[in-house]
């Protein structure tokens, strides 16, 4: 977040949805954050979200131990016959080193994923679908930064999906192995200014020892077309593990395909105390097609369509202009010679 969220835009680039479906001209990523937008990638559309990251955890009450390591967040994500519709794939990789300091500094290498999941998100509501109302004024910096009372009303998405874990998996309670379910509910809304808030509320490992519920607020700005920051809070609560963290960080838009982003997480607790910095990326291959524009166009093609159709405006405005500076030519001549 998201954030998505955004995600962000890209959960930046979700201030420039277009009213009619979810695909946007540029990539809809949910980093840097862990939140997840409500809205898909679009159909057709492959999009690749990684982040390599570096952590650090202490706790200080006994039994005290540190922790250090290394680990990734990973998401595939694909839109699929409907524009409301997303499959994901989505996982937390980490290899660290915790070391007991109560006694003997005991260390214990350890390596596998702390969640491993795959799903399905769809868009049960969209209050900007076909809104005239919300696309911008091309002649108003002010009237396009101007609150308006209906983005108070989000668009809201459900998702379904299946965490797989390992038997004796380190990162997670005793005796949990196989599948277990997980649900969503995501909310989104876009406000004037380029501000994006999601809402995530989440029951994980249904039905096992570490069932737990969490929730996710993220806010996001775009203050250009490229840059976007954004602050974000997760909260963890289960007989296994509790936590409230909070995220900071940016992102940057190298093309409408490929965004750069990073991020700090951090608790206020040392239960244990969590640091972790995060380098991420994301990367979509676009093979949209908008069946609401030309019915099986491109977006590559569609923009070119619309490139070539403003070049015969202007031809035709030039040979307009230059026909009637010759009919104006002629007339003055008339004139002279009368």
């Amino acid at each position: 977040m998201n954030l998505h969220k955004s995600i962000l835009l890209f959960l930046l680039s979700l201030a420039t949805t277009k009213g009619f479906c979810q695909y946007t001209d540029v990539i809809n990523s949910n980093r840097p954050g862990v939140s997840r937008s409500a809205f898909s990638v679009g159909t057709n559309v492959a999009q690749l979200e990684v982040g390599p990251y570096i952590i650090n955890e202490e706790r200080t009450p006994a039994p005290s131990y540190e922790v250090s390591g290394l680990g990734i967040d990973f998401a595939a994500r694909y839109g699929l016959l409907f524009e409301e519709l997303e499959l994901n794939i989505e996982g937390t990789f980490q290899s660290d080193t915790k070391t007991n300091t109560t006694s003997f500094a005991a260390e214990d290498k350890r390596a596998n994923f702390k969640f491993l999941t795959v799903g399905a998100k769809y868009l049960i509501f969209d209050p900007y679908k076909n809104a005239e109302e919300d696309k911008p004024n091309l002649y108003s910096w002010k009237a396009n930064r101007r609150f308006k009372w209906k983005s108070l009303i989000p668009a809201v998405s459900v998702y379904v999906g299946a965490n797989f874990d390992t038997k004796d998996n380190p990162y997670i309670a005793p005796g949990i192995e196989g599948f277990s379910p997980k649900v969503m509910v995501a909310t989104q809304n876009n406000f004037a200014g380029g501000w994006v808030f999601v809402l995530n509320l989440i029951k994980d490992r249904i039905g096992t020892e570490q069932s737990d519920f969490q929730y996710i607020l993220t806010l996001t700005h775009s203050f250009s077309p490229k840059w976007v920051i954004f602050g974000e809070t997760q909260g963890i609560k289960s007989d296994f593990y509790a936590d409230n963290l909070l995220r900071f960080g940016g992102a940057y838009l190298f093309g409408k395909d490929f965004q750069l982003d990073t991020a700090i997480t951090f608790n206020t607790k040392d239960t244990p105390s969590v640091f972790a910095v995060t380098l991420g990326g994301s990367y979509r291959l676009d093979f949209h097609r908008d069946k609401e524009i030309d019915n099986g166009t491109s977006a590559e093609d569609e923009a070119e369509r619309r490139s070539n159709r403003k070049g015969k405006k202007r031809k035709k405005k030039d040979s307009a202009d230059t026909n009637d500076g010759v009919k104006k030519r002629k007339k003055d001549d008339i004139d002279f010679d009368d």
